[in-house]
């Protein structure tokens, strides 16, 4: 009997770590991954936060879901996160780099490039690239002495391919403050993409899959011009739903892309087409 298709999507039983699962996209990917049958570890800076978020997702997925705090900056909360994780579902098959640095500082963040300070740089840094380093080695060193193959996927940006339109922000704000496309936020994303491939084919070998979600600009907070400006911009007339990340991460992290790797997924409303 030849098998269903629609069973490729199928992640029941497997185990799930995202990072950064209290954030913006993340919940959804959470929720989506538990929806699909995985059991899902929810890490973020906030592990009372990720708890609460966790309890909620088993409650209304029935998949096992467990919040654990974590700086992925930091080496040895990464080490301790991933023991705790195999200590408490017995391995994982499924990573989702996530994390992102929210900087404490959105004038520092947000600084033209001429004038962007090296500690403000080093410290987003220290999170979107190296916290994207140390989890992935730490995670896939796991994986590999568990013999199983896994998928890890790393949350990249339109950004870390393309230059940043600068007209789109023009009378654009979010959380009251001007905003930019800093030039940390497209080095470290082109970095992520850069180590995805190179993983890729260093652990093909192991069957355990390096992809990067590629995702145009998602409407969360910005002000209405910059809404406008953007969706003039894109071919589907739109910015990003949350949702719309949700259908490519599945894919990736299934069966269903069991024959792709060190690829980056853009979704981006055909942004990258013009």
């Amino acid at each position: 009997m030849k098998p269903h298709y629609r069973d490729l999507f199928d992640l029941t039983d497997k185990v799930a770590l995202v990072t950064g699962g209290l954030g913006i996209l993340g919940r959804e990917f959470c929720r989506a991954l538990a929806e699909f049958g995985a059991n899902v570890v929810v890490c973020d800076l906030d592990g009372e936060g990720a708890a609460r978020y966790a309890e909620e997702l088993s409650d209304t997925t029935g998949s096992r879901c467990e919040g654990y705090a974590c700086d992925v900056a930091d080496e040895a909360s990464v080490i301790e996160l991933v023991d705790r994780v195999v200590s408490d579902f017995g391995g994982i098959d499924i990573l989702h780099n996530n994390a992102a640095s929210k900087s404490d500082d959105l004038a520092a963040f947000f600084a033209p490039s001429e004038d962007y300070a090296l500690a403000e740089w080093q410290h987003i840094m220290r999170v979107n690239l190296d916290g994207v380093f140390l989890v992935s080695r730490t995670v896939g060193r796991q994986m590999i002495a568990q013999g199983r193959g896994g998928s890890i996927i790393h949350t990249g940006s339109i950004y870390g391919h393309l230059g940043a339109d600068s007209r789109i922000y023009e009378g654009s704000e979010y959380l009251g403050v001007q905003i930019n496309t800093p030039p940390v936020y497209a080095a470290s994303k082109a970095g992520v993409a850069g180590l995805a491939r190179y993983l890729a084919t260093q652990w093909a070998v192991h069957g355990i899959r390096v992809n990067t979600l590629v995702p145009g600009g998602v409407e969360s907070g910005q002000n209405a011009e910059f809404v406008k400006r953007y969706s003039e911009r894109i071919p589907l007339r739109r910015m990003a739903r949350h949702e719309d990340m949700v259908g490519p991460l599945i894919y990736l992290a299934s069966d269903a892309s069991r024959y792709v790797t060190g690829q980056e997924l853009f979704i981006d409303g055909g942004l990258s087409a013009w």
